[in-house]
């Protein structure tokens, strides 16, 4: 497995890889790796000749009381983990490489990064959209795997890749869940073991929005609703928001008459968590 600290580096690597003909696959982290970014190398490693995954934790998304200094990091412990999967490449740049001091340049995200986490975490998309893109610059691959944990910020990168006519196919992964039905997150090791019980409540309550809309209710004000009072009930102790918005535009619906996405954000603690489910409108479109 290389390692790669600079972007020439980086670049060399993938250059000559796709001069071989090689099909490459990559893998953006924040490290602090779990089953759910292993999830994704594992996928890239299955479907491409070559997998690059990138460790860095992007100070330009995140807000100035947001918990960028807090964040785990576990370089040396994620190396290992990727070097067993049998990963290709790890791309580690640090900051002052990135972002070199003069540094000016910023992506303006699509409009489906407004609604949301655009809400609650103004310019994190501005800071997601401008490393992603110079990680697309820097490691040219053929298929860029992200998980649909990041819903909304799986949906900004494709509509970022599509509009801006990067050759490069994005493509979304399950979410990878505990036993319990909470989402794999690096943030999750924030939590002690009573709020770790009490973030369960987000699973819990887009399960309950989901068994209406199988039910037979339709109706986005009411499935919202339910989504609201499991949470709170099931320990949650702040919701920024809870939605059942179109899958394809984040807008959005009165009724689920079309594909529809239910989002969630909420605190357990002092730790944010977020997650979401694709809504299926029949157990046979469920279970297809």
């Amino acid at each position: 497995m290389k390692i790669a600290n600079t972007a020439d580096e980086a670049y060399a690597h993938i250059d000559h890889w796709r001069r071989e003909g090689q099909r490459i696959g990559l893998v953006p982290t924040m490290g602090a790796l779990h089953q759910g970014h292993l999830s994704l190398a594992t996928r890239s490693c299955q479907e491409c000749d070559i997998t690059a995954v990138t460790i860095f934790v992007n100070p330009t998304q995140f807000g100035p009381h947001e918990d960028f200094s807090r964040y785990p990091r576990t370089l040396e412990q994620d190396l290992k983990m990727l070097q067993e999967l049998g990963v290709d490449l790890v791309f580690t740049p640090s900051n002052e490489r990135l972002y070199p001091n003069g540094y000016s340049t910023y992506v303006s995200p699509p409009d489906v990064a407004k609604p949301l986490e655009g809400v609650f975490r103004p310019g994190h998309f501005r800071g997601v959209a401008t490393i992603v893109l110079k990680l697309f610059q820097i490691l040219p691959a053929n298929i860029a795997y992200f998980g649909q944990k990041d819903f909304q910020q799986l949906v900004v990168i494709q509509r970022m890749a599509e509009d801006l006519n990067i050759p490069i196919r994005v493509v979304g992964c399950p979410t990878v869940r505990e036993s319990d039905g909470l989402a794999m997150s690096s943030r999750n090791r924030y939590l002690d073991p009573k709020q770790r019980f009490a973030a369960a409540s987000l699973w819990k309550a887009l399960s309950a929005a989901q068994q209406m809309l199988l039910e037979g209710n339709r109706e986005v004000k009411q499935l919202e609703e339910v989504m609201q009072q499991t949470l709170y009930r099931e320990g949650a102790e702040k919701i920024e928001y809870a939605r059942v918005v179109d899958s394809h535009w984040l807008t959005d619906l009165t009724t689920v008459d079309r594909p529809a996405v239910a989002l969630i954000a909420a605190y357990v603690g002092s730790t944010r968590l977020i997650d979401n489910i694709m809504l299926e409108t029949s157990q046979k479109q469920r279970h297809s």
